[in-house]
């Protein structure tokens, strides 16, 4: 392999300095280097707001998780439900089997309903469900895993809402220093050969 000259072969780090513009390239033009200084700027806006805007949006999604988990474990109790018979097919969307059951709400009192059916549910079989207040059938509380998982897709989707708008910007910068540097191609081609440009 030939070194350029100057004797010095390059390096990785030589080759990312000239492709991100560090580098002292009479080449370049003062529109590459406009370009350049919006994406240095554009680029140090982001790494100070996005990691901001990321903490935020995810303390803001952790707190709000942690609300609705303590408030649903303290108003959500966990009865055991017996199967009493056949219940049919609910649902509007997607249909689901129950069975007829019966449980005792928070205050002692027996209650009876249709729940979820599952395998081999017959009468006289045992199932935990939750019940609210009044003793009515409701969703298990939520799980300190999803608030987990809420947490960090807000603390993505604060940093996207930082970095997409930038990047547009970005796009929008070079599409217009795009067109100036093919006018100044053509006015260099022009002045090189005026009979190519008609």
């Amino acid at each position: 392999m030939r070194r350029p000259e100057g004797g010095r072969a390059p390096t990785r780090l030589g080759r990312l300095r000239r492709r991100f513009g560090f580098d002292r390239n009479g080449m370049r033009r003062r529109v590459d280097r406009a370009q350049w200084a919006v994406g240095v700027v554009l680029t140090a806006v982001f790494l100070l707001t996005a990691p901001l805007l990321a903490v935020w949006a995810g303390s803001w999604a952790y707190d709000s998780g942690m609300r609705a988990e303590r408030h649903q474990h303290a108003t959500r109790w966990e009865v055991t439900a017996t199967v009493t018979g056949p219940g049919g097919v609910t649902g509007d969307r997607y249909l689901h089997k129950t069975v007829q059951a019966t449980w005792r709400a928070p205050d002692g009192s027996v209650r009876a309903g249709r729940i979820p059916a599952w395998k081999n549910a017959e009468a006289g079989a045992h199932r935990r469900i939750w019940v609210d207040r009044s003793g009515d059938p409701v969703a298990r509380p939520r799980p300190h895993s999803r608030t987990l998982v809420d947490t960090a897709y807000a603390a993505g989707g604060g940093a996207l809402g930082v970095g997409l708008p930038l990047l547009g910007v970005y796009w929008l910068v070079r599409r217009h220093c795009d067109r100036i540097r093919y006018a100044l191609w053509d006015a260099e081609w022009a002045r090189i050969d005026p009979h190519r440009i008609s």
